[in-house]
């Protein structure tokens, strides 16, 4: 099965990538990973990224395009795969499109921007060992101290709430308008993010199915 998985930022979907994962034992492909890959491994693709991250640059689409194409060629993709990530504009839709891949399903977690907000706004990072915790969910032991090595917990700059909102415009600029291009092709199928995750996973489970 060949799916992609939508959600804005904050929304839950590298779970639910993994839950697919394992049950279909399809790869999940987040682009921000295989692009890292291919910085890492010296692809032709992967050296023209380079060449704009070191510029400071946005990698523009045509090489995000190419390095997707290439990872989609492996042998691992055979029987299907998750996008996470990607696409992320209706152009780059239209590039899948024209790469002649036949996506069976779109899934669109749903998390209203007041949720994500709080939930991303609240999330703590262990300076030293990358341990991550909750101000509400997932509370240390001690306010502001690791439970597993005693380091300090700060705030990413990720989660601020300023850059959490300045993130979620852009993906109602930029991403939200794909569940339309999807809802034409009669593959979009929508996920209401609950609170629990266990919860989230049974409907995406659920839409798999239907």
């Amino acid at each position: 099965m060949k799916l992609i998985l939508l959600g804005a930022p904050g929304a839950g979907k590298g779970t639910q990538a993994e839950v697919i994962c394992d049950k279909l034992s399809i790869p999940a492909i987040s682009t921000g990973n295989i692009i890292r890959e291919a910085l890492k491994n010296g692809t032709e693709m992967g050296l023209k990224a380079k060449s704009f991250i070191d510029a400071g640059q946005l990698v523009p689409d045509e090489v995000v395009i190419g390095i997707i194409k290439d990872r989609l060629a492996q042998d691992d993709c055979a029987n299907g795969f998750i996008l996470d990530g990607f696409p992320r504009t209706i152009p780059q839709a239209e590039a899948l499109d024209e790469m002649g891949i036949k996506i069976d399903k779109v899934i669109d977690i749903e998390v209203k921007d007041e949720a994500i907000v709080k939930r991303m706004s609240g999330r703590r990072v262990c300076k030293d060992c990358g341990a991550s915790y909750h101000l509400e969910y997932k509370k240390p032991e001690k306010e502001g101290v690791c439970n597993l090595c005693n380091g300090e917990l700060v705030q990413r700059k990720d989660d601020h709430p300023d850059t959490v909102l300045d993130r979620l415009k852009v993906y109602h600029d930029q991403t939200e308008p794909l569940k339309g291009y999807y809802e034409k092709k009669g593959i979009l199928f929508i996920v209401e993010g609950q609170e629990e995750v266990a919860d989230t996973t049974a409907l995406t489970l659920k839409a798999l199915e239907d």
